[in-house]
Formats: C-alpha cells, sequence, structure tokens
C-alpha cells in the first residue's frame, strides 16, 4: 500500500533561484511521493544560474515561471516549506491545514555578487543546490517529524 501523495509548496521571496530548485529536486527525485510546487512573495524571474547548476545535477528546470502565491493552480497544500527568512517571516495564510515548515537556506545570488569570477559566483549556486538536493532526499520523512 503506497502512501498518498503529500502536496508541498516551497516559498521563497522571488521564486527565482531557491523554491525553484527545491520544486525541480522535489519532481526529480520524489515525484512518485510529492507533488511539489513553488512560489514566491513577488516575481523576478527565473534565475539563469539556477536554470545552469540544475542542468549540470540532470534536472531540468528551464521551462518553470517565477510565479506568486496567487498564481498557483491550487491553494490547497499539506506543507508549505519556507526556503528564506523573509518568506517565512511574510508567509501568507492558506486554507486547509497546512503545516508551515521553515528550511533556510543562503542566497546564491546574494553570495554571488561579490565573487570574482563566473565559476566562484556559480559554486555559490552549486553548494546551495546540493544542500536543497540533500534536504529533498530526506522527504517527506523529515517534515513529517520534524525539521532541522
Amino acid at each position: 500500500m503506497t502512501k498518498p501523495t503529500l502536496r508541498i509548496l516551497f516559498l521563497c521571496t522571488g521564486n527565482s533561484c531557491r523554491s525553484q530548485m527545491a520544486e525541480g529536486w522535489a519532481r526529480h527525485l520524489k515525484g512518485d511521493r510529492l507533488e511539489a510546487f513553488s512560489a514566491g512573495i513577488e516575481k523576478h524571474g527565473l534565475n539563469p544560474h539556477a536554470v545552469r547548476v540544475m542542468a549540470e545535477a540532470g534536472v531540468d528546470i528551464s521551462d518553470h515561471q517565477s510565479q506568486s502565491v496567487e498564481d498557483l493552480p491550487v491553494q490547497q497544500f499539506d506543507y508549505v516549506v519556507t526556503v528564506c527568512g523573509h518568506a517565512h517571516e511574510h508567509c501568507p495564510i492558506f486554507p486547509g491545514n497546512a503545516k508551515v515548515v521553515h528550511v533556510g537556506f543562503d542566497d546564491p545570488p546574494k553570495l554571488a555578487a561579490a565573487a570574482k569570477t563566473e565559476e566562484e559566483a556559480l559554486g555559490h549556486y552549486r553548494r546551495v543546490r546540493d544542500e536543497i538536493r540533500a534536504f529533498i532526499e530526506e522527504l517527506p520523512e523529515r517534515l513529517e517529524h520534524g525539521s532541522k
């Protein structure tokens, strides 16, 4: 007997990088157990460096669109995972019994701003990509038994 699919929303400020990577990993690694979505408090557009480093890892998010919570095709979630502090502080209220869990990740664009080379900048994206993958690999158990 398989467990029912959990519906999870990954939420960040602009839905351009971290939440997009989390959605991509969740669909790629756990698509049989999770229905993953991502959104932002605002829309900032899909970050091309995020697309690039995810492609390096074999996950294509190039067709994702940056969207706000209001743009989502559904509003009922089992979990809302905030992946940045700003989204956690400004997380909207969702209908139903969505459990909000905060799992913060560093902001690659902010870290990359001080990089001297593109390769150095991409290193920040790769590190956060890999940290998000490690988190997604522990789903859904990690959410069901508490975060961090």
